[in-house]
């Protein structure tokens, strides 16, 4: 049932048990007693040892320990260890994850892997699937790496997917939560149309590790994926730009190393002996291989404590209980939106199913940009993407259900008001 009172919501807070996990988080400042913070989605906020962490890596390891820190504060297997704690919050195992480089180098990398292994086999496929509002950066290099191995990428209405799965399609690559609207697809429903047509599945976590639970091994061979990658700024909470990660099924790995492939970026930490410095390359064994360049540790660093601070819901239920605290707010959004805001020329774009949503709620509106930068003006922080979707994260860790009931007001207040028609709100930065 939907609180009827602001007090209710309160009510619920005092008896949430994942409301002591805001406590990680540097969101109660003073300053901004009044912001909601509403963008985890695309960027999670500050965790509190993130400051003392980065500060002890510059100061002692960096400053005092230059490069023997390599060795003695053990920067070379600070990436594999944050690895092993990020595979605990995707169902797989912790030898089979790597963090390294960007999201999108990874749907490179992981990419370019499942398009040879697909092509290997005669008759070789030709087609790449992708949902025509996958995120572009996924699309490019879809697009990019389907020419260089003689394919095309060929785009479908999510609605068509698994049906358009067919004995053409060599790779399918998808995003588990959809960034623009929310909708969550069916992983394992997915992944079993794929192999059933003989095709591979490579999965983007961007918008869905560390928010919801996720089995990339599924409950069957052939309802497992076959590739993912993932990014670590937004629910993981490592800071702007931190590195992302890929994972690749043991199977895959083994056949990699039984036929000596190499990942298409053959970088020196990818090597079987980075300090052999030896002019011809030899794989990593597993998923080491799918390492490039310098561990950037600064970065890594800031990650680690992102990281924990989702493993820190092992104590009150794990990501189990964060999905079912998450359910809770965007139900909980939608409904006040639909009482509040009826009328004010909103549409839901975000799934109603529980089971189809990720952990945001997203609207459209025709003025949309302007709406979201009047309601950041009132303190209430979410993003705009073109043409016109307010979009809302709902991060379970920090998020509570009076910043809720708050948010849905104010977005009343900005609808009726009429405000966000001042041409301040129509100037539109850089990043939106």
């Amino acid at each position: 049932m939907t609180p009827e009172t602001r007090e209710a919501c309160e009510a619920l807070d005092r008896g949430d048990v994942v409301a002591p996990l805001r406590a990680q988080f540097a969101l109660d400042a003073a300053d901004a007693a009044d912001l909601i913070y509403l963008d985890g989605n695309s960027l999670g906020p500050l965790p509190r040892a993130t400051l003392a962490r980065v500060r002890q890596v510059v100061d002692e390891e960096w400053g005092e320990g230059l490069i023997r820190s390599w060795n003695t504060a053990g920067w070379v297997d600070l990436a594999p260890r944050i690895a092993g704690k990020i595979a605990r919050l995707i169902g797989a195992g912790a030898e089979e994850v790597a963090v390294a480089d960007s999201t999108s180098v990874n749907v490179f990398k992981a990419l370019a892997a499942a398009l040879r292994i697909a092509q290997a086999d005669a008759p070789p496929r030709r087609v790449v699937l992708s949902e025509r509002g996958n995120f572009p950066t996924d699309l490019y290099i879809a697009d990019t790496l389907a020419q260089q191995h003689g394919a095309r990428l060929r785009l479908e209405d999510a609605d068509h997917l698994p049906a358009a799965i067919d004995d053409e399609t060599a790779v399918v690559l998808l995003t588990h939560v959809d960034y623009r609207t929310g909708r969550m697809h069916d992983m394992a429903a997915i992944s079993r149309a794929a192999h059933a047509a003989g095709a591979l599945v490579v999965w983007d976590l961007a918008h869905s590790a560390g928010a919801v639970p996720i089995a990339l091994h599924g409950d069957a061979a052939d309802t497992a994926a076959d590739f993912a990658v993932g990014c670590g700024y937004k629910y993981l909470n490592g800071g702007p730009g931190a590195p992302a990660f890929v994972w690749a099924h043991p199977r895959h790995l083994r056949r990699m190393d039984a036929e000596g492939w190499r990942q298409p970026l053959a970088g020196w930490f990818g090597h079987a002996d980075p300090f052999a410095l030896e002019t011809g390359y030899r794989p990593a064994p597993g998923i080491a291989r799918f390492q490039c360049g310098t561990p950037p540790v600064v970065s890594l660093a800031a990650l680690e404590c992102g990281v924990d601070t989702v493993l820190a819901a092992d104590a009150v239920g794990g990501l189990d209980a964060v999905r079912r605290k998450s359910l809770a707010l965007t139900d909980l959004f939608i409904a006040l939106v639909d009482a509040r805001c009826a009328g004010l020329g909103l549409s839901l774009v975000t799934p109603r199913e529980p089971s189809h949503r990720g952990s945001q709620v997203s609207l459209a509106h025709a003025d949309g940009h302007a709406v979201v930068q009047a309601l950041i003006a009132r303190g209430v922080v979410g993003d705009f993407r073109a043409p016109d979707i307010l979009r809302f994260g709902f991060t379970a860790l920090y998020t509570r259900f009076v910043d809720v009931w708050d948010a849905a007001d104010r977005l009343r207040q900005v609808l009726e008001s009429g405000e966000w028609r001042d041409e301040r709100f129509r100037v539109r930065a850089a990043v939106t």
